[in-house]
């Protein structure tokens, strides 16, 4: 059952007049300001039955119980749910203006706690203050039975798309919403530690870029001005952050914003979340140990627990982590081997597969599909995959002891890639060739191409020390870690089309 929109319009009319009655009774509907000293949490987790204590407090009103000359009411503050108790020969003028309120408006409460006849611990209000009317319904859902005694519930602000476009009403009404991003910020604050624990330096770097590089992706064009030149939003820090490596830091990262003008799915927003880190004098090898020390801490310290839910499955972040051949697991599953495949062959390959040949052109993206499509889904439990082909990674140093593959990882958890790394490429005449065949797949129609970028060539040239370099994506480790089977669940203003789209 939906709200009408007329009724919608009746109780916005109406609430338009109740702030006129309250303006007419000399109460400000929209105060500066109300000093707080206790919150819902602290009330029921410190009552004391014999102790009057006196506290302030205030939230939003989620529920209403008029009785005459006493209300009950609760208000939800950011730690939970409390319930008020308000009597009209006890507050006088007061109670005549609490009348006038609705499920929506903010109050401040001062009172004394109690607990009632019915076990709830509770506020009975001595002053109350009107801090914000709310001259909107909130879509509260409600509950009903039908006539076989099952219960109905109504009126919910279910609607994802509705969710996502106003979050500010979801984080009111769907108070688990607010526990994923509460949950996000430990994350994030878990891992942001544990670096700096390791003596590793957090650094900013420039977000708008004359040459856009780090990844395979497409940028966003801008134009600044007064140099009257375009600048990409940067698609990746990496390229920068090795600068920093030249420059002699002895570990650096950054846990930004990047961006890439993509298609949006259940994994993809084209703005996202990203960590990389690059340290001087490891490798690959290296890296992956610290990505499971890493993973390993953030689920010990936020959640005290290495096995998660995610959709139907249980995930084990227990070290060790499995690792496997990129090369040798597509083989496993289809009896080619990639690298010594023709591009005719892995056409085939992939034609067989029913993989889209428009959205795979050449070897690099037909490899990387056929992985896609024959592997990826099946990497449930953390996974390392190893070793890839060096056509899909210009900016990996060639394997040491392997033909035709980089020393490369990525992680995989629930089918998804969360994690990125490299033993980084520090040879400066093989990184200008690798730059030179990514523009010739460029000149061949492949916009997603690494563009030759002079000054970091120059930066290498000066010398950068072997270096481990890592990228880790926030928005799906967080929708891993907490169960969320959309990217725009962990992302509190998702992308979306305009309004009157």
């Amino acid at each position: 059952m939906e709200t009408n929109l007329t009724d919608v319009n009746e109780l916005i009319k109406r609430r338009y007049e109740e702030l006129e009655e309250l303006q007419k009774m000399g109460i400000e509907p929209y105060a500066y300001s109300f000093d707080v000293n206790a919150d819902s949490e602290d009330i029921k987790n410190n009552f004391n039955e014999d102790e009057k204590r006196e506290v302030k407090i205030a939230g939003r009103i989620m529920a209403i119980r008029r009785m005459g000359k006493a209300s009950f009411a609760h208000i939800m503050d950011d730690k939970g749910k409390i319930q008020i108790y308000l009597r009209k020969d006890e507050i006088g003028e007061q109670y005549a203006a609490f009348k006038l309120m609705d499920i929506g408006d903010i109050v401040g409460v001062e009172g004394f706690v109690f607990k009632t006849r019915t076990g709830e611990i509770s506020v009975h209000v001595t002053s109350l203050k009107l801090l914000a009317k709310s001259l909107r319904p909130l879509p509260i859902a409600k509950e009903a039975t039908d006539e076989h005694g099952n219960k109905i519930i109504y009126d919910q602000f279910a609607d994802k798309e509705l969710r996502y476009r106003q979050r500010y009403v979801d984080l009111i009404v769907n108070p688990d919403v607010k526990e994923v991003f509460i949950t996000r910020s430990k994350i994030i604050s878990a891992i942001r530690r544990f670096l700096d624990e390791q003596g590793y330096l957090e650094v900013e770097t420039p977000i708008l870029q004359p040459l856009y590089g780090g990844a395979a992706a497409r940028p966003f064009i801008t134009h600044h001005n007064a140099l009257d030149i375009d600048l990409y939003l940067r698609i990746a820090d990496e390229l920068y952050l090795k600068r920093l490596i030249v420059g002699g830091f002895n570990g650096v990262y950054e846990i930004s914003k990047d961006f890439r003008n993509e298609g949006m799915d259940r994994t993809h927003n084209p703005e996202f979340t990203m960590m990389e880190l690059y340290v001087p004098y490891k490798d690959y090898e290296w890296m992956m140990n610290f990505v499971e020390q890493l993973i390993t801490h953030i689920c010990k310290v936020v959640f005290n627990k290495t096995e998660f839910t995610f959709e139907d499955k249980t995930i084990d972040f227990k070290t060790p982590w499995k690792r496997i051949s990129f090369v040798d697991a597509i083989e496993d599953k289809t009896g080619v081997n990639v690298i010594k495949a023709s591009e005719d062959e892995l056409k085939g390959l992939a034609k067989n597969l029913g993989i889209d040949l428009g959205a795979a052109e050449g070897r690099a993206k037909l490899i990387d599909e056929i992985f896609s499509e024959t592997v990826e889904p099946e990497l449930i439990q953390p996974t390392f995959v190893v070793d890839y082909p060096v056509e899909l990674s210009p900016l990996a140093k060639k394997h040491r002891s392997k033909e035709g593959v980089v020393e490369r990882f990525e992680t995989y958890v629930a089918g998804k890639e969360i994690c990125n790394a490299f033993s980084e490429l520090n040879d400066p005449i093989d990184q200008r060739k690798r730059f030179e065949d990514q523009v010739k797949l460029r000149e061949a129609g492949d916009e997603e191409a690494h563009q030759v970028d002079e000054d970091f060539l120059r930066a290498i040239e000066y010398g950068m020390p072997p270096t481990a370099g890592l990228g880790v994506g926030i928005d799906r480790l967080v929708m891993l870690l907490t169960n969320q089977t959309s990217i725009r669940d962990v992302i509190l203003f998702p992308q979306m089309k305009p309004e009157n789209q």
